[in-house]
């Protein structure tokens, strides 16, 4: 009897974490020019697909911001390196195919899209010259059209859309900022200063950071569950910042590792996942007492970006690696606090977006 209990309760153990679905995400690999299908199940994370991208035969394209339509129908990618704009490309996600383009500004970068799937806000990050004030396309996803090019700041970055669908957000790694555009009006509606001991909401356009002075050099925002929260990660100095989005008060600050740089929260609103590209981790943050539970080693160096499957079980973590080195995607339960599996893509491995689950025995 002993032993047979002993076998159910090491049995118990070894399958306490197996996934009771299965989750696919894709993954732009920018210096290989390849979008890559994940799949993690049971059986672990394999590369289910390969999909070339990319028009220039003796450059790369940059392969960067990729986004996931609701719905699941298409997903869409950044062409950064144009010449010198590039594109934003929609692809079908039944069969990979393209099935539409539109050319935007100079390095397109991250995207976010509308909760009824019609329009995309996607920062023009422009890295051509010498750092001056760019531009976020709004694009009409049905007819691949772009309807406005917002004036915005210097390099920005991290685009994302409220769940009410009311409100776009980016940030301005050039000049410290973080930006509102009203969706209706297609304009920017607010912007605050996240400059460490200067922040606050600004009356006018730009706010040009002295070089002598602490920088927070923001990449990312993230709205929270309910829209209440606004979530900034200060790249520059390790800060995790959380905005009122009524009042746009900076409201707590919340320490992660070095270089947090894309950040994602559970649907559910218990945490906040943070990647750590300058020291090769993940930050996992209680959102209600604000404390990091957990920092999970990752794969490869120059962690990446994050997303979390719907039912708030695991995150999926792009890392780029260094050179020819391949990237990898690691697979973060967040009820266990630990990376589960590990699947190796191609270089670069940065923007990275949810797909689509199925329960087991489908």
């Amino acid at each position: 009897m002993k032993t047979i209990m002993a076998v159910l309760t090491a049995f118990a153990l070894l399958t306490q974490g197996s996934p009771s679905a299965t989750y696919w995400v894709f993954v732009a690999n920018e210096s290989s020019d390849i979008v890559s299908l994940v799949r993690f199940g049971p059986d672990g994370a394999v590369v289910e697909q390969d999909i070339p991208v990319g028009i220039m035969p003796a450059d790369i394209d940059g392969a960067h911001g990729l986004s996931v339509e609701p719905g699941g129908g298409h997903f869409y990618l950044t062409i950064a390196h144009g010449t010198p704009n590039g594109k934003l490309w929609k692809f079908s996600t039944a069969d990979a195919t393209l099935t539409d383009s539109v050319t935007l500004g100079r390095f397109p970068a991250s995207i976010g899209v509308t909760p009824d799937g019609r329009m995309a806000f996607v920062v023009n990050f422009n890295l051509h010259g010498d750092p001056v004030p760019s531009t976020v396309s709004a694009v009409y996803l049905p007819g691949m059209v772009e309807l406005e090019r917002i004036a915005a700041c210097v390099r920005p970055h991290g685009s994302r859309v409220n769940r009410a669908g009311t409100y776009a957000y980016a940030v301005c790694v050039g000049d410290d900022q973080l930006i509102e555009i009203s969706v209706d009006r297609l304009q920017v509606s607010r912007r605050l200063s996240v400059r460490p001991g200067r922040e606050g909401v600004l009356s006018g356009s730009t706010n040009p950071p002295a070089m002598a002075e602490q920088r927070c050099g923001p990449t990312w925002v993230v709205p929270s569950h309910d829209d209440r929260w606004l979530y900034v990660a200060c790249n520059a100095n390790g800060v995790i910042l959380e905005v009122d989005g009524q009042t746009f008060d900076v409201t707590r600050r919340f320490l992660a590792g070095k270089g947090p740089y894309n950040l994602a929260v559970t649907s559910d609103g218990r945490l906040l996942v943070a990647t750590n590209k300058g020291s090769q981790s993940i930050s996992i943050f209680d959102l209600q007492d604000g404390k990091e539970i957990a920092r999970v080693p990752a794969s490869r160096s120059v962690t990446h970006g994050v997303t979390v499957s719907p039912d708030n079980r695991y995150a999926f973590v792009s890392n780029e690696a260094v050179g020819a080195v391949r990237g990898t995607v690691d697979v973060i339960d967040l009820a266990q606090l630990e990376r589960v599996a590990t699947v190796e893509v191609h270089q670069q491995a940065g923007g990275i977006d949810f797909w689509k689950m199925e329960p087991q025995g489908r």
